[in-house]
Parts: C-alpha cells; sequence; structure tokens
C-alpha cells in the first residue's frame, strides 16, 4: 500500500468503545493509518465516563477531534474492525476485517470502562504493529 490505509473502528452508538480505539489509533498508529470511528446507530455525544477516563490515564481530550456519527458519515475505509456486533453488523462494502467482541462498559462502572480501555489499548498496539509489518 503506497497510502496510509484507512482503519474504521464501528460500533452501534460509536460514543465509548469505537471512539476510544480511534482516539488509541491516533496515538499509536499516526505514521501508519489514519483512522476513523462510526456507528450504526450513533448517539449525541461521546460517553461522559470514557472521556474522562482517556483524559485521565492518556492526557487525550477526545471531545477535541472526534463526536458520534454514522458508518455513512466516514469515507470507504480499508481496513474494518468491529467492536463486537451484538446487534448484527452492518455492511461497509466489504467483510469485517476484525471483529474484537468487546463488551460495552457503558452504564457497567468504573472498571469495566477500565477493563475496556486496557483491551482497546492491547488490540490497537497490536494493529499497529501488523500494519508496521506490511
Amino acid at each position: 500500500m503506497n497510502h496510509k490505509p484507512l482503519v474504521a473502528f464501528i460500533c452501534t452508538h460509536n460514543a465509548c468503545r469505537s471512539q476510544i480505539a480511534e482516539a488509541l489509533g491516533r496515538k499509536y498508529g499516526a505514521r501508519l493509518f489514519e483512522c476513523c470511528s462510526a456507528g450504526t446507530e450513533p448517539e449525541t455525544a461521546i460517553d461522559p465516563t470514557a472521556l474522562r477516563l482517556m483524559k485521565k490515564l492518556y492526557h487525550i481530550d477526545m471531545e477535541e477531534k472526534q463526536f458520534p456519527k454514522s458508518i455513512h458519515q466516514i469515507p470507504r475505509p480499508d481496513i474494518l474492525i468491529s467492536m463486537g456486533c451484538i446487534k448484527g453488523c452492518p455492511w461497509m462494502g466489504h467483510p469485517f476485517d476484525e471483529d474484537w467482541q468487546l463488551e460495552d462498559p457503558a452504564g457497567k462502572g468504573e472498571e469495566a470502562f477500565l477493563s475496556a480501555i486496557h483491551e482497546i489499548d492491547m488490540k490497537v498496539q497490536a494493529l499497529a504493529e501488523k500494519l508496521k509489518k506490511r
């Protein structure tokens, strides 16, 4: 690939897991790939616990560059990653490259968020390593 691939992180509400993945994708993969996130039924705002913890843990203010958006508002991605399709994944022009099967921490307390953030962090770093070898 001569251009930086576009990685899209997809989930239902685009308010938590996919937003965290987008933020960490920017952190770990900026030289390797572009990234965005979207949802099939986007909320109107990013989850406040996700916002608070990402600021606390990584000093990332997701509200600076990110907001919930529909899958129809993003460009066609080169790499599609599902956060965990519980309600059924949408068709986005090609099958998902990976389904991370992450449980949604929304409404489940800070420990669930910390666990999800940690898991997303590891998966995004692994994705960056994989793309570095291409």
